[in-house]
This record gives C-alpha cells, structure tokens and sequence, in this order.
C-alpha cells in the first residue's frame, strides 16, 4: 500500500486532489488534465504560457501529453483505497484516529497498519493474514488453538490439543504448509489437465468453426450452381415453348389458307349451280321432245374436271384438319435432353462417382433420379429413339475410363437374371450382338437365379463356387489390362479376372431382368470422359 509521502506525490498542485486523467508539459511537471486546460485557457488572452510549477514560459500554447504511467498509478491507487474503506478493519495499535489494517496476527489476535507491521514480530509463531479473515475462522472451534495441522484421514485443519487429545488422535497429520503444498501440488496438476483439455476443447471449436466455413462456402456454391442450373432450364423451357407455340402457328396459318382456298371454290361453285339447276327444269318443263333431245346430254352439265375437284375436295377434308402432332411432339421430346441435364447438373458426378446414362437406357428400364440405380418395368417409357439407346434391357455410364485404377460396387435386388459388367461405346445397341459380354466390346458377370458365369466375346465360363450374397465389386486397372470381379462377403472373395489390352474408354454396364441393380463407386483415380 503507498505510505502517506508517495501519496502527497501524487496530489495535483493546482487543485491539490490526486490527480484525474493527468498530463505533463514539456518541462515534465503533471497536473490534473482539466485543471491546466483552464489555467492555459486564462493565458490565452496574453498569449505568455507558463508551467504553474516552475513558471517555465513557452512561445505557443503548450501540447499535453497524457502520463499513462501515472494513470495506471492513480487507477490502482483508488482501488487500494476503496478496498480499504469496504474492509472497515482499522490498526488495533492506532488509538489516537483510525487507520486501515493491512495484516492481521493470529498470534497476537490484532490488526496491524503499515506502521505497526513494519515493527511487528517476524518470528514463525505469528502468522499474518489479510485482515478481511476473520480470526475465528482460523482457531479451532472446540480448543479455540490457532489451527496448525491438517488431518489426512479426515481431511480437516486441526489445532495442537485436537492431534493429542482429540478425536484425531492417532490419525496421520500433516503441517498445512505442507498439506496445502501437496493440495497445490494435486490442484496445478488438475489445472494443467484443464489448460490442455481447454486447449483441444478450443481446438475442435476452430475445426468445427472451419467446417462450418466450408458447409457454408459449399452450400453457397451449391446454390449458385443450382440457380444457374435452374435459370438455364427456364431459359430452355421458354426457348422450347416459343418453338412449339411457332410451329403451330405456322400450321394454324398453313391450315387457315388451305381452307380459305376450298371455301372459295366451294363458294363459286355454289354460285353457278342455281343457273344450271334452272336450266335443267326449263328442259325438263319442255313439250317439245326435239328441243330437248338436241340439247346436249345432261352428264355434260356437270363438269368432269370440276366433278374431281369435288373428289379432291372430299379427300382434303378427310385428310387434313389437324395439327401435325407428330413434329410438335418431335419437338416437345427436347424435354427428355432438358430433364436429363437438370440431372446430370443436381448430380454432378465428382471424381470418384459414376452415373447412368438415360439416353442409352432402354425403354423398358427406369433410371432413379440420382443417376445410379436402374430398374426393369414391364411399361415401355417411350423415350425418343437414338443412335446410342440399347434396344434390350440394358444401361450403360455416362463416364468412361482410359487410365488409372477404379473400383465400384454393384448390387442387386429382386432380379430374375442381371450382368453386370464393362463395355466399349462402340458396342452395338441392338440385336443379340448388343448384350454385355457376347462381343469382343465388353465383359461381364452374369446371374440367372442361381447360377454364375462370366462372358466375353461370347465364351462363357461357369463359376463352380455359389455365390450367396447380391453384393459384387468390380476392379479396372486400365494400365495392367484388368478388370476382376469380386464377391462382396467377409472374408472379399475373388470371383474371376479378365486380361486385355484395352483400346477404347471402358464404361460400366448393366443388364436387369426383373428387380434392379443399383451401382455406386468406392475408389479410383485418373478419371477422365
């Protein structure tokens, strides 16, 4: 605690208070900083500057620089000074005014100001403590003895009659300095276990905060990829709409002046048959039998050419009168490339997926709308013919390999025969040429309920070994000319190997029959269309 000098250094000469927010002029002398703001203030007028400390005179008004270092003093010394007053212990020595206590004796049972502890005893015996504890809680209870020991076996301080004569008796105790040293001791362990789970609590909140970043990042691209995805679609949709709404106007308009054409002539045609319907009744209305045999004969009223016209007419009416619905729905079929973009954009294969290919889908097999499982239907899906669209009920990926090692799993689900296997995109897509495994364009495992083989080339080999699970793995190594097949079980079981130098990209194929197959990717590298 600062004696009562270092206090009167710290008092300001102009207001004599210690000092508030101090500062110090040039010459190094520090008042409060209102007080020399309003002694500066009073020298403007003479334009004369002086330090009220030393008189010291300045040409311009003098610039304050703040003493922190005293601030800091000042600040701890008004917390000295209300912790003090809240204690309300005053020397017991101090008899004429009342100072604070900074130690209390427990020897002594006094409190002592800095004065009296200057002259107090130094001996072990008197034991000092601040003087906010109170003195009883540091004497025994029951002997009323300063407490000296701690008691091992019941974890308590005891005094010196409590260890001879007490009900600690006998018990294994120990001086609180050592006691407290070896509790210390326990307590800095149990904080340096802390400060390290502290520091990995710490830790996986900056993993977690990172991972946060990175879902948020990510679904931030996410969504800007799916806006642009989405505002592409609806760009195309209205691109397709403005094409098929123009196609049948220009058949609307096409149609309206075919019409406009036959009505005309159907209306000239209207337009002379009354003179000739009055013709022939004057003939008919005739006496005389000479004037109506000279007229000429009746079938020459009508005119030949103009009675073909009327054919022409008939058939026209017959044959037109629609829409040709067959190039609308041509051009409506662009939906089937819209909605398989929509997918392959949702379901962006990464580099270690793989995903099918509607347009090589035959109709009689469904494609989920993650791109990986393909189901047989008995419901032809009347998908829009194409060149690379396999007759049968077959699929095949959309991503081929030409390097690296990749592996994937199939596995299928209710299926009266499946194969599953790798193929060429040159493979045919029609006839019985076209099946996985019945060309040189492709290899394949192949079930039929309960029996295995694999084929290539059209060469079958019957596997002895039965196969009990529905789960199989599938190995490319491109480089080394290898594809295996493997059956998913614990221990994996190795099925069969084919060798090849292969000259094409490899994409995955499936063959399903009743049920489905879904096809998933596990591994690989080097992946590339």
């Amino acid at each position: 605690m600062a004696s009562a000098d270092v206090r009167a250094e710290l008092l300001c000469s102009i207001c004599l208070q210690t000092y508030t927010d101090p500062v110090m002029l040039k010459c190094g002398h520090n008042f409060c900083g209102v007080c020399i703001d309003r002694v500066l203030d009073t020298q403007d007028e003479s334009g004369v500057y002086t330090c009220p400390g030393c008189r010291e005179e300045f040409q311009e008004r003098p610039a304050l620089m703040r003493c922190l270092a005293l601030r800091n003093i000042m600040e701890n010394l008004l917390v000295t000074q209300h912790k003090e007053t809240e204690t309300g212990i005053f020397c017991t020595y101090c008899v004429d005014s009342p100072v604070p206590a900074v130690k209390s004796c427990l020897m002594c049972e006094a409190f002592l100001c800095e004065k009296h502890l200057r002259v107090h005893s130094k001996s072990s015996e008197h034991v000092l403590y601040d003087p906010s504890t109170s003195l009883e809680n540091r004497k025994c209870s029951v002997h009323k003895k300063i407490l000296e020991y701690y008691c091992t076996e019941d974890s308590a301080c005891i005094c010196v009659s409590c260890s001879l004569v007490g009900e600690h008796k006998g018990h294994q105790v120990e001086m609180l300095d050592e006691a407290s040293k070896k509790k210390k001791g326990k307590l800095r362990n149990i904080f340096q276990k802390l400060t390290r789970k502290r520091k990995e609590t710490k830790k996986r909140v900056q993993n977690l905060e990172e991972r946060r970043r990175k879902a948020q990042e990510k679904a931030s691209g996410e969504a800007e990829r799916v806006t642009a995805l989405f505002t592409d679609i609806r760009r195309q949709l209205d691109d397709l709409e403005k094409r098929v709404l123009s196609e049948i106007s220009r058949q609307e308009k096409e149609e309206s002046l075919s019409f406009s054409s036959l009505i005309q002539k159907l209306e000239k045609k209207k337009d002379e048959l009354p003179g000739r319907m009055r013709h022939i009744e004057e003939l008919y209305n005739m006496t005389d039998p000479l004037t109506v045999l000279q007229e000429p004969d009746t079938g020459d009223l009508c005119d030949p050419e103009e009675e073909g016209g009327d054919e022409d007419i008939n058939r026209y009416l017959h044959d037109v009168g629609d829409l040709d619905v067959a190039v609308i729905s041509d051009k409506l079929h662009t939906l089937c490339d819209i909605i398989t973009d929509i997918r392959r954009g949702i379901y962006m294969e990464g580099p270690a997926d793989i995903l099918l290919d509607v347009n090589t889908a035959g109709n009689n097999i469904i494609i989920s709308d993650d791109l990986k499982t393909a189901t047989w239907t008995q419901n032809n899906q009347n998908r829009p013919e194409r060149a690379e669209r396999f007759q049968d009920y077959q699929v095949m990926s959309s991503r081929g390999f030409t390097s690296g090692r990749h592996y994937w799993d199939v596995e299928s689900s209710g299926s009266v025969m499946c194969r599953v296997g790798m193929c060429y995109p040159s493979i045919d897509r029609r006839g019985g040429q076209s099946y996985i495994g019945y060309n040189n364009k492709s290899w394949s495992l192949w079930r039929y309920y309960n029996q295995y083989a694999v084929r290539h080339d059209g060469k079958e080999i019957r596997l002895p070994d039965k196969i009990s699970g529905d789960r199989v793995r599938i190995c490319l190594d491109y480089e080394v000319g290898q594809l295996s097949f493997y059956e998913l079980c614990v221990p994996i079981r190795h099925l069969h190997t084919f060798t090849a130098a292969f000259t094409e990209p490899l994409h995955a194929a499936l063959y399903v029959l009743g049920g489905s197959i879904k096809i998933s990717m596990v591994g690989g590298e080097t992946c590339q269309k």
